[in-house]
């Protein structure tokens, strides 16, 4: 990736808008705006002091494109660690694009996705990990998810990683150490220290292992499939819970063949709601690729609602639910939901006894979808249910597939270095294996990467970040 140059780039939304912002950031920031930008009282930009913003024209030759704010940042107190400077101007996609082509003619390049956070990167402003947060905090899209990118962003993740590497970096070289002498058989690295260690470092990693399912589900969304026999309600109650018409809804046994999905914020918690084909024997092939794909999303949610129809027969709701046989809930969270309450006598006792015919370990909750009769309760318990799934070891949350990968790495590594210990095996192996540790610990947070790390992280990124 190109880390030279001077970069420019668009960092407000597409589009047109009230105002707009332009970055430029390199070597030649200040010298290339001043003399774009002609300020009030002929002043010039290089004069002027860090952190300060000031009124001006932008011009192309003899041609005034906007008047604009330019702020000026320098090297090394800036976004990117580089001088920089942030013009807004007005919103008109066309004024945005002649800024950009003339900052461009004049010696500047477009940036690459990423390319202002990858110099931040580079020049110590922020690690890998805290990289990383800042992508997440530009597409968190609820409380819990924001809460999370800004721990990151913050380097709460960061700090946790690095304290585990200078803990076993100190070890290492004393048992390097002990190579140097090994004709003398001493022994720097007391083992029963080391050993407590690792055992530390185990149990810490198998807690941030442990919590990516949690942190993976708050920043993409909770999975919650909606499931059951036709005409039990499914898409009625999808409705009902997005506040509007999302799904058809019809009397005809069959209408939804393939999975609706849609999301909501409950308390904070973004929620992916999936409405799915009913369950059901069938001969119409379009319809069974619908009833495949509803099993499909079943074994994909955290949550399943199972919708039951509170005039189906006892017999007929039991054999409704011979799917969980062949599709075990393997840790998801159940809750049933007795539908059309509105349309028996005795709701709660319908409940109690279904309850006891079924005879899973689950959530039971009687509501009407059309009536809108306990679906507050029903959002209730799925909050609840999400805030009791947070780990409560650690405070810091894995939200990152590549940060995941690789605490599962470093955690088979210290788990062959403590089974080391154990066999008493010799101070060079020990040290192989604790390097391995070290190597993916510190893909973390960049202290150890390479070009390719670097790319595949960085292409997610928008171009003005």
């Amino acid at each position: 990736m190109y880390t030279t140059g001077t970069i420019c780039a668009v960092s407000t939304a597409q589009g047109p808008g009230a105002i707009a912002l332009i970055r430029v950031s390199g070597p030649e920031t200040i010298q290339l705006c001043d003399s774009l930008i002609s300020l009030s009282g002929n002043r010039k930009l290089s004069l002027q002091k860090a952190g300060t913003i000031h009124f001006g024209r932008f011009f192309d030759g003899d041609t005034l494109i906007d008047e604009v704010l330019v702020s000026v940042f320098r090297s090394p107190r800036s976004y990117s660690g580089e001088d920089t400077a942030e013009i807004t101007c007005h919103g008109s996609p066309y004024i945005q694009q002649r800024i950009l082509e003339t900052l461009i003619q004049h010696g500047a390049r477009l940036a690459k996705p990423g390319e202002f956070t990858l110099r931040a990167f580079i020049n110590g402003k922020l690690d890998l990990s805290q990289a990383e947060g800042v992508a997440d905090l530009i597409a968190s899209g609820s409380e819990a998810a924001h809460r999370l990118a800004i721990n990151q962003m913050r380097g709460g993740f960061s700090t946790e990683i690095s304290n585990l590497r200078h803990e076993l970096l100190q070890f290492i070289s004393l048992i390097e150490l002990e190579l140097d002498f090994s004709e003398e058989d001493v022994e720097f690295a007391n083992r029963e220290q080391l050993y407590d260690l690792l055992d530390k470092i185990e149990r810490l990693l198998r807690k941030l292992i442990k919590s990516f399912s949690y942190g993976n589900a708050i920043k993409n969304g909770i999975p919650v499939a909606i499931v059951g026999r036709t005409n039990a309600g499914k898409s009625t109650l999808l409705n009902c819970l997005l506040k509007e018409e999302k799904a058809i809804v019809s009397e005809i046994a069959g209408t939804t063949r393939d999975y609706i999905e849609d999301t909501i914020v409950l308390e904070g918690i973004n929620f992916r709601f999936i409405d799915t084909a009913g369950l059901r024997k069938t001969t119409d092939e379009i319809e069974a690729i619908g009833i495949e794909r509803a099993l499909k999303k079943y074994n994909e949610a955290h949550i399943v609602i199972i919708i039951i129809d509170a005039k189906d027969r006892v017999d007929e709701i039991l054999k409704s639910l011979e799917f969980l046989k062949a599709e075990p809930a393997n840790h998801k969270q159940l809750i049933f939901a007795i539908n059309k309450v509105d349309t028996v006598l005795n709701p709660e006792a319908l409940v109690k006894d279904l309850k006891n015919q079924i005879g899973i370990d689950a959530q039971y909750i009687s509501i009407s979808a059309k009536k809108n009769i306990n679906i507050d309760k029903l959002e209730e318990r799925l909050v609840k249910i999400v805030q009791n799934q947070k780990p409560v070891e650690t405070d810091v949350i894995v939200t990152n597939v590549r940060h995941f990968e690789a605490l599962q790495k470093s955690h088979t590594a210290i788990v062959r270095v403590i089974e080391g210990l154990d066999n008493k095996l010799s101070g060079d192996l020990l040290s192989m294996d604790i390097r391995e540790v070290l190597h993916y610990l510190g893909e973390i947070t960049g202290e150890i990467t390479t070009d390719e790390i670097l790319g595949n992280i960085f292409k997610n990124f928008c171009i003005g970040k």
